[in-house]
């Protein structure tokens, strides 16, 4: 579960970033968060990865207080959350199967568990057959499903999207939130950051409204009150 109670967060004197925020999410939810740029969308997501502090309020993670976790089990804390951005941040002097590889890697993965398991994600995204590629040789869409393959390379309970459709064409964008839907429907919670609506108000999630740094609308799964 994910957790926020009464959260703040200001850069600097003024207007806060966030203003006393409280939600839940369970988990296995899908969710989208939506609002205009400089709403608090993206300090939300900051918090969540522990980039940021609240300046007032508690987070809480799968059970832990983010305020308790010390710099040197952020981490392994960071471990339980795969992330995929707008704009893929592929290592672009490696293939798509060093690109997933790498994830392992960094954690410390014995080589001959990375050979069993890249493959498997590589499948799960449609990539088997271009494993061997360069980011360069493809397509926005494929370099993003590269970018889920590895923000789940390593079991993440929670899956961080931050404008994943932004630098995509229609077709595109759709085949990546059907992905995401199959994520969610593996068990893995996701919390996407979006402004496209159209994508929101046809996968009729649970949707959460942010502006000026307060939650002014949660719709449930279904509701289409968010709409008007």
């Amino acid at each position: 579960m994910i957790k926020l109670e009464h959260v703040s967060k200001s850069y600097s004197a003024g207007i806060p970033a966030l203003n006393d925020v409280s939600l839940e999410i369970e988990d296995g939810e899908f969710v989208f968060i939506v609002g205009d740029s400089g709403s608090g969308k993206s300090t939300m997501i900051k918090l969540l990865l522990k980039e940021l502090e609240p300046s007032a309020g508690t987070i809480t993670i799968n059970g832990k207080n983010l305020g308790r976790i010390r710099r040197r089990q952020i981490p392994k804390f960071r471990r339980n959350i795969g992330v995929v951005f707008q704009d893929f941040r592929l290592l672009k002097d490696r293939n798509v199967y060093e690109n997933i590889a790498f994830a392992q890697k960094v954690i410390g993965e014995p080589t001959r568990n990375i050979k069993k398991k890249v493959p498997s994600f590589l499948s799960m995204v449609g990539l088997a057959a271009k494993y061997r590629s360069y980011p360069k040789e493809l397509s926005g869409g494929e370099q993003q499903r590269v970018a889920i393959a590895r923000a789940l390379i390593n079991e993440p309970s929670i899956l961080l999207a931050d404008e994943p459709t932004g630098n995509l064409d229609n077709n595109n964008a759709w085949e990546i939130m059907k992905l995401l839907e199959e994520v969610n429907n593996r068990g893995t919670t996701v919390i996407v950051v979006t402004h496209n609506m159209e994508i929101v108000k046809v996968m009729k999630k649970r949707v959460i409204t942010v502006q000026k740094g307060v939650i002014v609308g949660d719709s449930k799964a279904g509701d289409t009150a968010y709409e008007n």
